[in-house]
């Protein structure tokens, strides 16, 4: 059911990669209420998954950029604007990425060559996107941009590696320019802390499977799934949440606020029915 919440919109989504992307779900959502969109991803992704399918479905360009290049976002930029025909007014960042992670280097033994290049490309990039957006004036007044964080920001998960800091850095942008862009622009900047979600990147954590059973068990209205974090994501793209800004937004069924819940601990005491050797 559509709600015309994006009628006469326009936006430019980062990210989709395949219909597991959260980008993906965003950009059929955004089109349903009423948007137009610019889809983008580098030009190894784009050759890699299947955006262009859902570029036909959304009616919809797609742009190669690599977003942690301020070239290829200048290009990005320019063309958009000459597509949809003046400034957007929105723009999601679903970009993340580890070679640590890839790798299965533990967190006391990171390559930091690695660690350059994820804060880079899940962080430094969300600087760089904002930055450059900022400069050529793309995003219209009480424009929205969203990055997608999880809460490994502020807590730590299992092998979730390097990509905790580079989730910490992009909340810490999203505060810090959000100031700006919202004192200058007029312009709001969030994150949402979504639940850990199945999606091409989140598989190559170790593990992810075991941790979003966890969460399913600790949240009281469990995970949210790829298309309910689609549907956060249009309502801050909407003009229903024009004062909303600088935030990371909990959008994780309650777990960010649990501390044990009944399901959680039934199963934990499960293993005492079994030798446990773990540390």
């Amino acid at each position: 059911m559509s709600y015309n919440l994006l009628k006469g919109k326009k936006g430019i989504i980062f990210g989709a990669l395949n219909e597991m992307s959260i980008a993906w779900k965003v950009a059929e959502l955004a089109v349903e209420e009423g948007a137009e969109i610019v889809l983008t991803n580098t030009p190894v992704s784009i050759r890699m998954g299947t955006i262009d399918e859902l570029a036909k479905k959304c009616n919809a360009h797609v742009i190669a950029a690599d977003a942690t290049n301020p070239e290829d976002l200048e290009n990005l930029y320019k063309e958009s604007m000459e597509l949809l025909g003046g400034p957007v007014d929105f723009i999601l960042h679903s970009i993340g990425m580890s070679p640590n992670v890839r790798k299965g280097n533990s967190y006391d033994e990171l390559n930091y060559e690695y660690l350059k290049k994820t804060l880079d490309v899940s962080a430094i990039s969300f600087h760089k996107v904002i930055q450059k957006a900022k400069e050529m004036d793309v995003v219209a007044e009480y424009g929205s941009i969203v990055a997608l964080s999880y809460a490994a920001a502020q807590r730590t998960m299992y092998e979730y590696n390097d990509m905790a800091d580079a989730k910490a850095m992009l909340e810490s942008i999203a505060r810090s320019f959000g100031y700006i862009y919202g004192r200058e622009k007029s312009v709001r900047v969030n994150t949402i802390s979504q639940s850990p979600t199945m999606t091409t990147a989140g598989s190559g954590v170790k593990g992810f499977d075991k941790l979003i059973d966890f969460s399913e068990r600790m949240s009281p209205l469990g995970n949210a799934s790829a298309q309910e974090c689609a549907n956060y994501c249009i309502t801050l793209f909407s003009d229903l949440t024009r004062k909303v800004t600088m935030q990371n937004l909990f959008h994780d069924g309650g777990f960010s606020n649990m501390g044990m819940s009944y399901r959680a601990m039934q199963q934990y005491n499960k293993s005492f029915d079994e030798k446990c050797d773990c540390k």
